[in-house]
């Protein structure tokens, strides 16, 4: 395929009207079921809408709006999800339809993840889903075409496509690529059941370390992404974590220095952590917040390496040492990093100076 980049608005593109049966539900007393694919567990009635904006309760079964129905794709670097452990300085085939099942104020592709949720979209007589048609198989032969090593779900909260994505996933493997989530952490352990034999690379938000802000800023509670979290680190994948740096909401109440404790002591401090900056111009609904100022973003770094964290990475901020990875037995360079831009220095996923072995996954 020619072309390696596509994303449409939502003004240039079709509605699907198509439904795909969900496959995480249980029925309840008819016409009632409860979704089992995130932890909301959405109870709905007949023709309701789940909170993500994409499941809908259709005479006593659950379907998916956007099955097979994307709103974007792109051939990005794999740092830009940002995973710098898995497979550093390859291409990831990203893939996204509309919805999520979180309402971040901070979001910042709110346009295509907030759709159905907006005075300009929330509509719940007529269900429209913009995007356009593909299978998995055509996914999979674009990927390939683009000479990616992987498929990212990504953009907007993967769980919501979940049925789709597994698709992807499957005929990824069957055909040598690998599989990335860019998620929320807010899928049930039914969903991870399905996905983690097929999952090679996640990256995880993790927003904040206050049940009170994540209930008011997401609409979600903490705990299950925490919980995600300390079962991913245990599974044959590479996991890493991000944090958006909202000042004055995520740098509240030694909240970054909480999530840097976490890590390290609940997680492992070989898992990386990427610290990055907040954008007020492009966010969701916090555009008289200030963007992050560097020196915060300096202070917050500083708290994860205290923690003993021996990967800590700044973001959506160029030309900085932070973004390159260091040996942390003798201090080396690695992979030097500017951007998207990268060298690797290592040997094999080894320091080129004293050998010890970094947690990179290399092919």
């Amino acid at each position: 395929m020619s072309l390696l980049y596509h994303f449409y608005s939502l003004t240039s593109i079709g509605y699907n009207s198509r439904m795909h049966e969900s496959l995480l539900y249980k029925k309840l007393d008819f016409p009632l079921v409860e979704c089992q694919l995130c932890h909301h567990y959405c109870r709905l009635s007949d023709n309701q809408v789940g909170i993500c904006g994409v499941r809908r309760n259709g005479q006593g079964r659950l379907y998916s709006l956007n099955y097979g129905r994307v709103i974007a794709e792109a051939v990005d670097p794999i740092e830009k999800k940002p995973l710098f452990h898995f497979l550093p300085g390859s291409s990831a085939y990203s893939i996204a339809s509309v919805g999520c099942n979180l309402r971040c104020g901070n979001c910042q592709n709110w346009q295509i993840s907030q759709y159905g949720k907006t005075p300009e979209t929330k509509n719940k007589k007529q269900i429209l889903i913009p995007g356009y048609e593909v299978t998995a198989q055509e996914i999979v032969q674009r990927a390939l075409e683009s000479s990616c090593q992987s498929i990212a779900y990504t953009y907007t909260e993967p769980t919501i496509f979940f049925e789709f994505a597994l698709a992807c996933m499957r005929e990824a493997k069957l055909r040598n690529l690998k599989n990335v989530w860019v998620s929320n952490g807010y899928m049930t352990n039914e969903c991870l059941t399905e996905i983690l034999p097929y999952l090679d690379a996640m990256n995880v938000d993790l927003k904040f370390f206050s049940e009170k802000v994540y209930l008011e800023n997401c609409g979600c509670r903490l705990q299950p992404v925490l919980d995600n979290l300390k079962y991913l680190v245990k599974q044959p994948l590479t996991l890493e974590i991000t944090t958006l740096i909202v000042p004055g909401l995520t740098n509240l109440d030694d909240q970054p220095e909480k999530i840097a404790k976490f890590i390290a002591q609940e997680l492992s401090t070989d898992v990386p952590w990427h610290i990055s900056k907040f954008s007020s111009d492009i966010s969701y609904k916090m555009h008289d917040r200030q963007d992050t100022p560097e020196n915060l973003l300096d202070n917050i770094y500083q708290l994860g390496r205290k923690a003993g964290l021996k990967y800590v990475y700044l973001g959506n901020i160029s030309q900085h040492q932070s973004e390159s990875t260091y040996c942390p037995q003798c201090g080396a360079m690695v992979i030097w990093r500017n951007g998207y831009q990268i060298e690797r220095r290592d040997s094999n996923g080894s320091c080129p100076n004293c050998h010890y072995h970094l947690p990179l996954k290399i092919d």
